[in-house]
């Protein structure tokens, strides 16, 4: 699927702005903030601004288009990928990857009760240090 596919499927109308912002989330799996995302195009779209890649992400996400992810208190961050699935935090490098969490833990749970409140999403937030940067401080301990 490509981004005006998605756009359409998600019931949002394609314009330059919102497809160039959907192909970079779908091309980009670094789960980008809006400063990196509108760093990275306004080169190519002088007349983007950082209001439209707010505007849209959030139109994006109400939608349900695009995840919003808040696993820091520094910054939130996007990702086009919105089957369930796990996130982790390195507290080296500040990447944010993707984890294929246990079958048990990516269940849908959309619309279950728990405790007499309506479940609407889940999120699973590891927070550790990366293998990469764990290679790393095994270099340097060596």
């Amino acid at each position: 699927m490509d981004a005006i596919d998605k756009l359409t499927f998600h019931h949002i109308k394609p314009s330059v702005q919102r497809i160039a912002i959907m192909e970079y989330l779908m091309e980009h799996c670094t789960h980008p903030t809006v400063e990196e995302i509108y760093s990275s195009l306004s080169p190519e779209m002088p007349t983007l601004s950082k209001t439209t890649v707010y505007n849209t992400l959030k139109l994006l996400c109400d939608h349900g288009a695009v995840k919003m992810l808040n696993i820091d208190e520094r910054s939130t961050c996007y990702d086009a990928i919105t089957q369930p699935h796990g996130h982790f935090l390195c507290r080296e490098c500040g990447k944010v990857l993707d984890l294929i969490t246990p079958a048990l833990q990516q269940r849908e749970m959309e619309g279950m009760e728990l405790e007499g409140h309506e479940v609407q999403e889940i999120h699973y937030y590891y927070k550790g240090v990366c293998k990469q940067c764990r290679e790393k401080q095994r270099y340097q301990d060596n």
